[in-house]
């Protein structure tokens, strides 16, 4: 038998073709698609612009099963509802790498605005770009100023990272992309440009895709206009993170419970945040933060039917099945930061306690945000919250005199009608608790100069305290957006352009309760405007707070003027959806037939304590209740503009 012919390199015939095939398909090689978590184990990197901590990426056992659900090529979309500080920014920052790399797939991340799109490519683009390795090298603009590397675009060997803000229809046209990522989605207006959902425009890009990936992903915001809710009650299969008692085992969702909750994080009575621990809602026993670390690592994504994700980022049926198909959209819910190894148990009882007791001052705008940003839950405007007039004017009280000693600063609140002027003067103490001294109506031709004459002298009046201290009206704001709005500057100018105060309520949602302006109006006045939804909510938080304390609201026992008519005025108004440049936003409403002039005059008397407090130097906490510090001697008054009269 001959032996096999060999070639100049001594390798045989056969060997020399089967060596030549293999290079000349090596061209094609692919190595096996890995999972996003893996692949972001292996090359990602936190950079120091954008990080707690610099240095390489470890995904953490909640994070694993939403990466590679992302990278689930049978799963075209992905809604994670969200606390704050999850790791959502970076997640999507190395789905992006992933995407561009290892599955040369095309691009486009929105952001609610264009100045969120810049700033997220400085921030985080860019910084990536620059530290993990296998992106830099497959990016050949790196480091150069270049068409094909933009605060908008970045062109990549084979595939593409578009970057645009989401509220301009123009934003999401001519793109053909693979993957459509949508960070902070709550964020977006609802309708862009009267053209449809941001979620609908976007994912209309990726549709011709043989692979086409929708990932959504925000903090929540107020229930009935939260676009992460929509997405994610449209998903197929919502999944929560589960983890076991270590006392019993027993698999739960971790959740903050409440005060009548008899599971989730509790504290000693004495508000010591330091004492925060879990109580489970199976064997009620304790546990605390540092368990967590040990239970996270045996925790698992368990939908309520039972599926689960294994650790592909295959979703599975309670027996253990693949799921065949695989559900279209998923959605991950209640990853609030009771899972976080940044934010202590600790921290969210401080931060929540803190909160609530502002809420009992009638400020819930903490509240709100610990529930959205910590909970990763919706806020709920529920109308039939609102204070009842029955019950406040069954609590009206005797003062025993014109005004409680605990009063140090007065103000008015001024209605203007066609044919009337209706005022409400208010006293507030150290602790912003209101004291209504009187409810007027003055009846009048507004047209006559005489009946500003007789406005002016009754709040001109002076109120003595039960210990004898006399105290003036110090500032009052008067509505000027009805017919009479040059005699209501007129009449500023008049009586003091700093003592009575002309103001138009605007009802756009989350403007300042005040907004002075630093120079006089080509009317010579200080035109303040109010934001009138803001100051509503504070007024109603407070008047439903029940002890008396910060914030509490007291009404005099006077039948001539604080009638029931006047408390339904005052609790007149409701919230109710409405929509505002496609918006979806609570706004408040007064229905027809029913009177509001209570609740104006009541937003005059807090517009003019805060225009004191924030513009004329006005601290209630520096006056003790004995003694007007602030009150200048008789002979000073006449020389002050503050106190003209």
């Amino acid at each position: 038998m001959q032996p096999a012919k060999q070639n100049s390199l001594g390798i045989g015939c056969r060997e020399s073709i089967d060596l030549a095939v293999r290079k000349g398909l090596q061209a094609l090689y692919k190595p096996e698609p890995l999972t996003l978590s893996k692949w972001a184990d292996e090359n990602f990197y936190l950079s120091p612009e954008s990080s707690a901590v610099e240095g390489p990426w470890e995904t953490l056992p909640p994070q694993k099963g939403i990466m590679d659900v992302i990278s689930n090529d049978d799963i075209p979309v992905v809604s994670w509802r969200k606390s704050a500080r999850t790791g959502y920014t970076k997640i999507i920052v190395a789905a992006g790498c992933y995407f561009a790399e290892h599955r040369r797939r095309n691009v486009v991340v929105f952001q609610p605005t264009d100045s969120d799109a810049e700033e997220f490519v400085k921030d985080e683009i860019n910084p990536a770009i620059r530290d993990v390795d296998v992106v830099r090298d497959i990016f050949p603009s790196f480091d150069k100023k270049s068409k094909d590397n933009t605060l908008s675009k970045k062109v990549f060997n084979g595939s593409t990272l578009d970057v645009r803000g989401g509220q301009s229809p123009r934003n999401y046209r001519r793109l053909t992309k693979d993957v459509a990522i949508y960070d902070e989605l709550s964020g977006f207006v609802r309708d862009v440009g009267g053209e449809g959902k941001p979620t609908d425009l976007g994912d209309v890009r990726i549709t011709t895709s043989p692979f086409p990936k929708s990932i959504r992903g925000s903090t929540p915001k107020t229930e009935g206009t939260c676009q992460i809710t929509d997405s994610l009650n449209e998903s197929d299969v919502i999944f929560r993170y589960e983890v076991p008692c270590p006392k019993c085992q027993e698999m739960q969702v971790l959740e903050w419970g409440g005060r009548d909750a008899d599971y989730g994080i509790k504290w000693a009575a004495n508000k010591d945040p330091a004492t925060a621990h879990y109580l489970c809602r199976h064997c009620k026993k304790k546990f605390f933060y540092p368990d967590l670390t040990k239970i996270w690592l045996k925790g698992r994504w368990l939908s309520e039917a039972g599926d689960w994700i294994d650790d592909d980022g295959v979703i599975r049926a309670s027996t253990n099945e693949v799921m065949d198909p695989q559900p279209h959209h998923v959605g991950f819910d209640r990853y609030s930061s009771l899972y976080s190894i940044f934010f202590t148990w600790a921290q969210m009882a401080k931060a929540y306690i803190q909160a609530a007791d502002k809420a009992t001052q009638g400020d819930d705008t903490k509240l709100k945000a610990f529930i959205n940003t910590r909970l990763g839950e919706t806020w709920k405007e529920d109308a039939t919250d609102k204070p009842k007039s029955e019950a406040l004017y069954g609590r009206r009280e005797n003062y025993g005199g014109q005004c409680p000693d605990q009063v140090v600063f007065i103000t008015a609140g001024i209605d203007t009608q066609d044919d009337r002027f209706e005022f409400e003067i208010c006293g507030w103490d150290q602790h912003e608790q209101s004291y209504s001294l009187e409810y007027q109506v003055l009846m009048g031709n507004l047209s006559n100069q005489d009946i500003w004459d007789i406005l002016a002298e009754m709040l001109r009046k002076q109120f003595t305290r039960n210990d004898g201290l006399i105290l003036p009206v110090s500032r009052g704001c008067i509505d000027s957006g009805g017919h009479f709005t040059d005699e209501v500057y007129a009449f500023s100018r008049k009586v003091g352009i700093h003592w009575m105060i002309p103001t138009k309520g605007q009802s756009t949602p989350g403007r300042p309760i005040v907004e002075f302006p630093k120079k006089l109006n080509k009317n010579r006045v200080h035109l303040t405007l109010l934001g009138t939804e803001n100051a509503k909510d504070l007024i109603y938080n407070r008047l439903a707070i029940q002890e008396v304390g910060p914030g509490y609201c007291h009404f005099p026992n006077k039948d001539e003027m604080y009638t029931e008519a006047y408390f339904k005025m005052l609790t007149a108004e409701f919230k109710k959806l409405d929509y505002s440049r496609g918006r979806p936003v609570y706004k408040y409403f007064c229905p027809r037939g029913m009177r509001n002039e209570a609740l104006d005059c009541r937003v005059g008397n807090l517009a003019a304590l805060r225009l004191s407090q924030q513009f004329f130097g006005l601290d209630l906490n520096s006056i003790h209740p004995a003694q007007r510090d602030d009150e200048p001697k008789p002979e000073e008054r006449r020389k002050s503009d503050y106190w003209s009269r």
